[in-house]
């Protein structure tokens, strides 16, 4: 009882708002001005408070990369000038020197370009990148041995080459060049081939009567199709004229003009002969490469199945591939291709490259031009990206597109030989469905024996950036609310006081005048 005593002065006296009797107060009409100044400066602070309670904001945070993903999607659509799409090939290469995929074309398609870049109708898929035969496994001799009996391939230049288009309806040839792998093996079954050749024309002579050193002539005029070869070594120009890419070129000229398409079928002589035979059937003209078909069968023991098979190989290729070109488009002279599609990529630094490459054929350096056109080029899931507003509602940071895809709508073109751009992209990952990437290109340069290549080099960032919305808790708003209006209050308050005790200062100090007696 005694401690209640106590405390109950303490608690009983307990008062922060005292009140002033209402007789002591006095308005003026300083103090109502100052009120409704203060008033209103309390309206205008509690509309902007609102407001911003109301609105949010894009904040942007900086943490260590939190994904778990395996691997890293990248779209793509590249228009490469000058790379025709029988030898446009995409590789992915990590880092650590491995080839992740080899030939990545189960997600790329590939458009033949004209020569003003519209795509053609035609979609290549992987065309013409299969495997083929190299060499024809019935030729057993090498080529030394085939050249016992001398040389039936005839070696030509360039003014060879051009007697040769001139004096022969037909005439087949190997471009090749002496250190490809590819062109030795293939060099026996070429040889064999002009052999037949041969043999056909001295049967055809066997009826008629020649003089010794008219034979040789006759011969040759008898040929049903003069077989040569250029070595592209010793012939750099004339390869270069005929725009010869890739090693061996098996090319086809029928009255001096260049067959529509190169020979691309299996590298075996009835597989040729067949070839041959049904180019001389399109042109309607006499037919003589039949009978040499028929030695070629004999020759090398050509099975009925075989002959059948064969045909069906030849007419495919012909219907297909063997189309003339119109006269506004000739895509031997504008190989361009462009190249669309995504590829999946370890979640570690590497490169993809665009470079010439093929199977069954060495590329020529010095004619590999790898310039090319950059339409669209973005990392992260594209489509996730595109409908990330129907999924979040986080809005894009401004100029955050184009920080995703800064190469979009560049043009790389190299001007001299040996060389290509690489480009260096270093990748942010953001929460955006998309990493933001940070770009420089440089033009490099290559040795004379090897092959440019457009690379594309990345590094991810360990650092990630992610964006959210900032919004105000309600309790921070409240108190804001509060601190508005006791802080205006309270600076009124004493801003008034000043200004009272100020007037009563002057007031103060004014002399009072003594009434006159």
């Amino acid at each position: 009882m005694s401690v209640n005593k106590r405390r109950s002065p303490f608690l009983a006296n307990l008062d922060m708002y005292r009140k002033v009797p209402v007789d002591l107060l006095e308005g003026s009409k300083q103090g109502s001005l100052i009120s409704w100044i203060a008033l209103l400066v309390m309206i205008y602070l509690v509309v902007f408070e609102t407001r911003d309670f109301l609105s949010s904001s894009l904040q942007t945070d900086l943490t260590l990369d939190p994904s778990k993903d395996l691997r890293v999607s990248v779209t793509f659509n590249i228009t490469m000038l000058d790379l025709s799409c029988d030898f446009a090939t995409i590789d992915v290469v990590s880092f650590l020197g491995t080839k992740q995929e080899t030939n990545v074309t189960k997600n790329v398609q590939k458009w033949a370009v004209n020569a003003e870049g519209v795509a053609q109708s035609v979609v290549h898929r992987n065309k013409r990148q299969h495997d083929i035969r190299l060499s024809d496994a019935k030729v057993t001799k090498t080529i030394e041995e085939l050249h016992d009996n001398g040389v039936h391939a005839v070696p030509l230049d360039t003014k060879t080459l051009q007697f040769a288009l001139k004096e022969h309806e037909f005439v087949f040839i190997d471009f090749f060049a002496s250190w490809c792998s590819h062109c030795q093996i293939f060099a026996p079954t070429w040889e064999t081939l002009a052999e037949i050749m041969d043999d056909a024309a001295e049967q055809r002579m066997h009826s008629q009567d020649y003089k010794e050193h008219d034979y040789q002539y006759a011969k040759t005029l008898e040929l049903p199709v003069f077989v040569g070869k250029v070595d592209c070594v010793l012939h750099n120009t004339l390869c270069s004229e005929q725009e010869i890419t890739g090693f061996p070129t098996v090319r086809l000229y029928i009255n001096g003009e260049r067959y529509p398409t190169d020979y691309w079928g299996h590298r075996d002589v009835y597989n040729m002969m067949m070839f041959l035979k049904i180019a001389e059937d399109n042109t309607k003209g006499p037919a003589r490469i039949a009978h040499a078909e028929g030695i070629a069968k004999h020759r090398m023991n050509i099975t009925d199945d075989e002959k059948e098979w064969a045909e069906k190989l030849s007419h495919q290729h012909h219907n297909t591939d063997n189309k003339v070109p119109s006269a506004e488009w000739n895509a031997t002279e504008h190989p361009g291709c462009r190249l669309s599609g995504f590829l999946l990529l370890d979640r570690t630094p590497g490169h993809f490259y665009v470079h010439a490459q093929s199977p069954n054929h060495a590329m020529s350096p010095y004619m590999t031009n790898v310039s090319h056109i950059v339409h669209h080029l973005s990392f992260g899931d594209d489509r996730l990206f595109h409908n990330a507003p129907k999924v979040t509602s986080l809005p894009r940071p401004p100029n955050f597109d184009e920080s995703t895809r800064p190469m979009n709508g560049n043009t790389y073109v190299t001007k001299d030989l040996h060389e290509a751009y690489h480009h260096y992209l270093k990748l942010v990952s953001t929460n955006l469905y998309s990493y933001q990437i940070v770009q420089s290109s440089q033009l490099s340069y290559y040795a004379t024996d090897q092959a440019p290549e457009a690379k594309f080099i990345w590094d991810l960032s360990p650092i990630s950036v992610t964006y959210r919305l900032k919004t105000r808790r309600w309790y921070d708003y409240i108190t804001s609310l509060m601190a508005i209006l006791g802080g205006t209050f309270t600076v009124v308050g004493m801003l008034q006081s000043g200004i009272r005790a100020a007037t009563t200062r002057s007031r103060r100090s004014q002399p009072q005048q003594r009434p006159r007696g």
